[in-house]
This record gives structure tokens, C-alpha cells and sequence, in this order.
């Protein structure tokens, strides 16, 4: 990328640059993309640093290369047009990625700090020559050939170090360095990593409208709209990335902050169709205020810098309600030089808490400590503070995003416009953007961690309000498309009517929050068949905004507080079962001893259990208690072609039944053990000698019976208290694996007395079940090939036999 800029600005002197401006946005836009897969590939192995490099330098080509598009397409034709739009942008990353390479000498990353700042050179040196044409290209081109020569330096050593695993390792180009106790303490907390790129982000679109006040830009205009919308997209990405980092306070207000970087570009959009610029809707903005008050107060909890540093937005949101044009006038762009400010201060504690490990306090635990003294509110803290309720999910839950983005969508249009102009009111980014692209995010948040309902309304309001906000609020909306119209709300309304008849089984606020769209539902198609009545739709609107913010403080307060704070309330309809009332399994953590103990003591009492093992969780029960074993044939409705197995924590506890064996078979059970392989043997009198007595008729076959030593820690330990044990996989049968302790209850519910949690299963494959009923014989079957195959099996048997 460096090498195509900087043969560009050597080229630029001439007529014609060697390379066509659509061309080079075309390419640079390529490379963004790439750079980003590249940050986000390595940020799993906490290279904080290269993380923000790459995904800053990704943004900054995007909207470059975007700019470069526009100049080649003749959208920016004079020279003037070109610089205002460009500079923006290129004061943000001159700042940025200063901040980067300071941080960047500071924690000896010298090869990552060097490509920082001479990116930022180069883009200082650009401004310059923007404002002045007494400056030449060529200091651009030398800043961009000396990133060359670092980047393909640094490739080369990386390109080494994969070739010769890492026994030569080029100074300066190893990632994966080792930290000191200091800096992984510093570094293993809460800390979002890709925080830094969010912040960035805001400073791109503050400068966007900050230049102009500062009079370093002399109009606001369709060419600063790439880094708006750049800005916009990036922050989507950053804040699912956030979920990913199990940080839903900052992935709610990165959500947050991109609704305003799409409406901002909108409104300079707006100025193509008509020369006015167009008008806020107050009540929204108040709404936005209230909820950016909220995330604001919830911040500091967690950090009181980053709640002082919410309220900017407030203060911006505030500024854009008191202000007719609102962009457009001097209020909200003096609070966007104020949020440039603060965002590149923040970047810079950011970067050095992540990055350097040099602890700059913010504040991080200050409130918590005060409210470790209050008896009514209790902070949720532990490994589980995410869990799904159902299964194992890699990302923290969206929904106070969806109800947040329900209310701003609701409250957006409470305000009509004009019919005749209704692109000139700015309603279509809050109800395509928050009401549509947003909750489209929750609901496949919602999807990945289980919650197939909540997903399921979340993605049907989200095309909703994208198709209702293009329709009506986009100026696509006619007297001829009315019945069309009107057929597709009424086939909306059917399926939200089966949602509303689903959430009865889930809580009362779900179903408040699926009703009160089904008004908002009846007044889009009465307004589509021009019978909607005076007053209704504000109603509706109103009633839904009021009841998805209560939605939105119920899941904030439970998602952070202990207890429930805000209820969502409880079924309507009660099931009986799973989700039926109040669970009386017991769920146990797998790391203490103390819970192993008391699993083992339920199963010497004839209880079922659901344990962690080196494949998948099982359901089992102690051998010398055939009522639990029984209990466990019956639970699980066993099929006669899956009997339950037995499983042993060493050959010890096959000692006394050894000369029952042939010393072939006992042999390879002992090569092939502790590991994920179940060995099917004969039938003998070795069954009675480990005290089954009428558990016996319940596991294997009349002529065999599976058996095994789990290469699990957890498990063997669990065996050694209790005695041998009966195991099925914890799941009715015909269904798919169990792999998180969740899903145990979920799949089996009070059939099952307790589960033993370890979070997710280490492999989602079941075991490897060996026919050795003809061992003797020197051939062996496989009933199931599992996590172990054949062809690591079949070498242990060929070790032991004759020549």
C-alpha cells in the first residue's frame, strides 16, 4: 500500500500520475481490508499494538482510498474540493498514529512504532502541502518508501521465523514476546484492546465538523462523507468485535457512536438533492441525551474516565436538540473539537494501559469498592458473568444494543416532516441504522449465544424498520405502492403475532415488547391504506419507546448487578420442566475440590450427574446404585442399539478380575488407556467382581460391554471416590452432543440431579468405541470412529502381535 502512495506523490508533479486515481482507491480499499483481517487475526494472540496499527491504518485507507474514487469519477473536480475533503481525515491520523509510535518506542516495539510515525509524517506532510503549494510531493513519497523498506523488513523476518520455527528471528519482528507478571497483570483484566481503534474512529468524525470551525476547511460537503461513513462501518466492527471481548458497555456505545457518524454523512449527503441542509428531530436527540446519561453512569462503574468521557456525547446530543441546523451550526461542532480532544487523550491512556503496561489510572475500581460496602447492590463478577444460559458463546450479550436502538428508532418517528420533502428531515438513519443495521447485529449476537426467540424478533424488527424506513421516511412512498405496501405489513404483523404468542412462555416484559410492536405494526399499514387516525401512531410510538427502555435498563441493571434489580418478570404461561420454574439441579464449578466431593457424595446416594470429560459431558452414575443407573436408562430413553457404557480410573480396579482377561486384550487396554477410546470386551464374570449386581443388565449387551479410562483429571478423580461408574452421553437420544455445561440441564432438566461446570467440552467429538470382542484373533472393529482415527488405533494392536 505504502509502495502505491508512494509512487502516486512521485508521480504527482506530472500531467497524468502513473496511476489512475480510481485505480489507486480501487487497490487501497483492497488493502484495508486485508489489514484489518490481519488485526483482528493477530489480536488473538495480544499483540495489542499491531491490533491498533493495523486496524488504524485500514481505516485511514479506506476512506482514502474512497476520496481517491471520487477525484477519478470527476465527483471531486477542483483542487479546493479535493484538499477539504481530504484533510480531515489526515489530521485524525497524523494525531493517531503519533500517539501509536510514541507508545509504540515506549514498550520497545520499534519496528511497529517506525511505520506509525512515518505514516504520520506522511500525513502531515500532505495537510502541509494541502495549505500550501510551496510544498512539494517528494517529502509524501520518501515517508511512504521508508514504511516500504521497515515493512518489507519486517516481513522478512516474520517470513524467517515461520520458515525455521523461529530459531531466527529478525530483531524487532517478534510478536509474540514474553511479558513480565507486571504487564500480564496489567493486561488481563477487563481492558478492551480494541477500544483504542473505537476511539480513533471518533476522532475521525469530530474532525470532520471541528476543521470547519477552526476554519482549517472552508465547507462541509459530500467529500468529508467517505470518512463519516468509514468511521460509521468500522465502529459496527468494533463494537462486534467488542462483544467479543465480553465488553457490552463499550460495544452499546461504539453502537451508539456510529448511529451519528452515518447521520452526520447523511446530512452532507442531504445537500446533493436540496441546498438546505436538513433538520434534526428534536425529541430523538432528548431520548439519545437520556440514554447516553445512562451507559454514561453504568462507565463508571467500571471506570469513572470513560463515564466522564460518555458524557461528551451527551453534551453533543444536547447541543444538536438546541439547534435547528444542527451539524451544520457552531454549538454541536465546538462540542466535536472538545470530543477530538478527549478522544486522542484517552487514546493515548488506552494505548499505554494495553500496550505499554504502564498503569495510568482512570479510576478502575474506585466505585466498585464503594459499592462493595452496599447491601442493595452487589456487582456480578466471576468467569460465568457472560454464560449463556443455553451452551457456550464466544460473545457477550446484545440485547441492551436492540432495546436501546427499539427506542431511538420508536421516538425518531414521532416526527413526520414534511411530505413534500422528506428526505429533509434526519430520520432515516435512526430508523434504518439503529432501528435496522443495529438490531440486525443483536439478533445475530442473540443467535450465537442460544436465545433463539429474542434473536428471531430482533431480526424481523430490524428488516421492519429498514424496509418501512426506506419506504416511507426515503421518499419511495406513493398512493400506487399503497397496497403492496399494506400486503407486506399484513404478512409482518402474522409472523410478529406468532412471536407475541411465543414470548407468553418467556416473560412478561418480552411480551409487552412484542405487543406494543404489533401497534406499531397496525399504524404502518393503517397509514398505508390511508385510514391512520390523528394521534394514534405518536401512541404507539411512544408506548413501544417507553416500553423498550425499560427493556434496555432491566437488561443493563442484570447484566450487571446481582439479583434483579429491574425484573423482566416471569412467564405468563408456565411450562413444566426445562424453564419451567426454578431449577433444583445443582451447578457446581469443575476447578474446586469441594465440588467434586459433593458430586461424588450424590452419586454415592443414587444420584445422576452430568460431568466434564475429555470428549464431550455424560451423564452417569455410580455402578453399585442400579435405582440411579436405572434413572439414568430412563432419562435419557436409551436406545437398544446404544447401550451405556463403564468406565474405571485405572487398570487397578481390574486387578482381581486380570486372569479373566487374555493377556492380548489386557495388553492393549493398558496402551491404549487413559485416552478417548472405549474398548467393547466379552462379557465375563469380571462384571460381578466390580459390585454391579442389577446396575448389570442396564449396561452393554448380554455379550459385551464398553469400557473405558477417560484422560481426564476431573473424571478419574470423581471414579477413584466413588467406584466405577455407568456413563451415557448427557443428551435424549438422537440428538447432538452435549459440549457446555449449560446444555446438560437444558437437554435432560430435572431428570438430572447435578452437573458438574467446566465451560466448554474440549472437543465436540465423541469417543473412538474398538470391537475387541476378536482381539485374539488379531483383528479389531470400530463400532464409531471418533476424535481418535484408525489409523493411530490400529499401530497399537500391531505392536503386541507376533511377528
Amino acid at each position: 500500500g505504502s509502495l502505491l502512495l508512494a509512487v502516486h506523490f512521485y508521480s504527482l508533479p506530472r500531467a497524468a500520475p502513473l496511476i489512475p486515481s480510481t485505480t489507486l482507491g480501487v487497490l487501497l480499499l483492497m488493502l484495508s481490508s486485508l489489514l484489518a483481517y490481519a488485526g483482528i487475526w493477530r489480536s488473538l494472540r495480544n499483540c495489542s499494538l499491531f491490533l491498533t496499527l493495523c486496524l488504524t491504518i485500514s481505516a485511514f485507507w479506506c476512506g482514502y482510498g474512497v476520496l481517491f474514487i471520487l477525484e477519478g469519477q470527476g465527483v471531486l473536480n477542483a483542487t479546493d474540493d479535493f484538499c477539504n475533503a481530504l484533510v480531515p481525515g489526515l489530521v485524525t491520523f497524523t494525531v493517531a498514529l503519533l500517539l501509536v509510535a510514541v507508545v509504540g518506542f515506549l514498550c520497545r516495539e520499534v519496528i511497529l512504532a517506525l511505520i506509525a510515525s512515518a505514516v504520520s509524517l506522511a500525513s502531515a506532510h500532505e495537510v502541509a502541502m494541502c495549505s500550501s503549494p510551496t510544498f512539494g510531493s517528494s517529502a509524501v513519497a520518501c515517508n511512504y518508501m521508508v514504511i516500504c523498506l521497515v515493512g518489507g523488513y519486517f516481513a522478512l523476518g516474520r517470513i524467517l521465523c515461520f520458515l525455521t520455527k523461529e530459531k531466527i528471528v529478525l530483531p524487532g519482528t517478534d510478536l509474540a514476546k514474553k511479558k513480565t507478571p507486571e504487564q500480564l497483570q496489567s493486561t488481563s483484566g477487563s481492558m478492551n484492546r480494541f477500544a483504542v481503534t473505537g476511539l480513533v474512529l471518533n476522532m475521525l468524525s469530530a474532525s470532520v465538523f471541528g476543521c470547519r470551525l477552526l476554519g482549517i476547511t472552508d465547507k462541509l460537503f459530500i467529500g468529508q462523507v467517505p470518512w463519516l461513513w468509514a468511521a460509521g462501518v468500522y465502529q459496527l466492527g468494533i463494537c462486534i468485535l467488542s462483544y467479543r471481548a465480553m465488553d457490552v458497555l463499550m460495544a452499546t456505545f461504539f453502537g451508539f457512536t456510529s448511529i451519528l457518524k452515518f447521520a452526520g454523512g447523511y446530512c452532507l449527503l442531504h445537500l446533493i438533492w436540496q441546498p438546505e441542509e436538513p433538520s434534526f428531530p428534536t425529541p430523538l436527540l432528548v431520548v439519545f441525551s437520556i440514554l447516553f446519561i445512562v451507559l454514561a453512569l453504568f462507565l463508571t462503574l467500571k471506570s469513572p474516565v470513560g463515564g466522564l468521557y460518555v458524557l461528551f456525547y451527551v453534551a453533543y446530543c444536547t447541543a444538536l436538540a438546541c439547534c435547528p441546523k444542527g451539524i451544520f451550526e457552531g454549538g454541536p461542532q465546538g462540542v466535536d473539537v472538545a470530543i477530538f480532544v478527549a478522544s486522542a487523550l484517552l487514546t493515548l491512556v488506552h494505548l499505554c494501559n494495553v500496550a505499554a503496561g504502564a498503569k495510568i489510572p482512570t479510576g478502575e475500581g474506585a466505585v466498585k469498592a464503594l459499592l462493595a460496602r452496599s447491601r442493595v447492590l452487589k456487582l456480578r463478577e466471576g468467569a460465568d458473568l457472560h454464560a449463556p444460559y443455553l451452551g457456550y458463546s464466544k460473545y457477550a450479550d446484545a440485547e441492551v444494543l436492540g432495546y436501546a436502538c427499539s427506542v431511538l428508532a420508536s421516538f425518531a418517528i414521532t416526527r413526520t416532516g414534511d411530505p413534500q420533502a422528506p428526505l429533509a428531515t434526519v430520520v432515516i438513519p435512526w430508523v434504518v441504522v439503529a432501528g435496522g443495521v443495529l438490531k440486525l447485529l443483536s439478533g445475530s449476537v442473540a443467535f450465537a449465544r442460544g436465545k433463539t426467540l429474542e434473536s428471531s424478533a430482533f431480526i424481523l424488527y430490524a428488516v421492519m424498520w429498514i424496509i418501512w424506513g426506506f419506504t416511507r421516511y426515503g421518499g419511495l412512498y406513493g398512493t400506487a405502492r399503497s397496497f403492496h405496501a399494506a400486503v407486506g405489513i399484513v404478512a409482518f404483523m402474522l409472523f410478529n403475532g406468532f412471536i407475541v404468542f411465543c414470548t407468553l412462555f418467556l416473560n412478561i416484559a418480552w411480551f409487552l415488547y412484542s405487543l406494543t410492536f404489533l401497534l406499531i405494526s397496525a399504524s404502518f399499514l393503517l397509514d398505508a391504506i390511508h385510514a391512520l387516525p390523528a394521534g394514534y401512531d405518536i401512541a404507539a410510538t411512544l408506548l413501544f419507546g417507553l416500553v423498550s427502555f425499560y427493556c434496555f435498563l432491566s437488561a443493563l441493571f442484570n447484566s450487571t448487578f446481582e439479583g434483579s434489580c429491574l425484573s423482566m418478570g416471569r412467564p405468563i404461561v408456565q411450562l413444566s420442566g426445562v424453564g419451567g420454574g426454578t431449577t433444583k439441579c445443582l451447578h457446581l464449578p469443575a476447578r474446586k475440590a469441594s465440588s467434586v466431593k459433593r458430586i461424588a457424595d450424590i452419586l454415592k446416594n443414587g444420584g445422576t450427574c452430568g460431568i466434564p470429560t475429555d470428549t464431550v459431558y455424560v451423564l452417569v452414575a455410580a455402578c453399585h446404585r442400579p435405582d440411579a443407573v436405572e434413572k439414568a436408562h430412563q432419562s435419557k430413553r436409551q436406545a437398544q442399539d446404544r447401550p451405556m457404557s463403564l468406565w474405571i480410573s485405572s487398570l487397578k480396579q481390574l486387578e482381581p478380575a486380570k486372569h479373566l482377561f487374555t493377556p492380548l486384550l489386557w495388553d492393549f487396554m493398558e496402551a491404549a488407556w487413559p485416552s478417548p477410546i472405549s474398548l467393547v470386551v466379552p462379557r465375563g464374570a469380571w462384571v460381578d467382581l466390580l459390585g454391579m449386581k442389577d446396575s448389570a443388565k442396564y449396561v452393554g449387551t448380554p455379550q459385551s460391554i464398553a469400557i473405558r479410562i477417560p484422560d481426564c483429571s476431573v473424571t478419574t478423580h470423581l471414579i477413584d471416590m466413588v467406584g466405577p461408574i455407568v456413563v451415557t452421553s448427557a443428551n435424549p437420544t438422537g440428538e447432538a452432543d452435549t459440549t457446555h455445561h449449560n446444555q446438560v440441564y437444558a437437554k435432560l432438566g430435572d431428570k438430572v440431579d447435578a452437573v458438574l461446570c467446566d465451560g466448554p467440552s474440549p472437543e465436540n467429538i465423541a469417543s473412538t468405541v474398538v470391537d475387541c470382542t476378536k482381539i485374539d484373533s488379531g483383528n479389531i472393529g470400530f463400532f464409531r470412529v471418533g476424535i481418535i482415527p484408525k489409523a493411530q488405533v490400529k499401530p497399537i494392536l500391531i505392536f503386541f502381535l507376533p511377528p
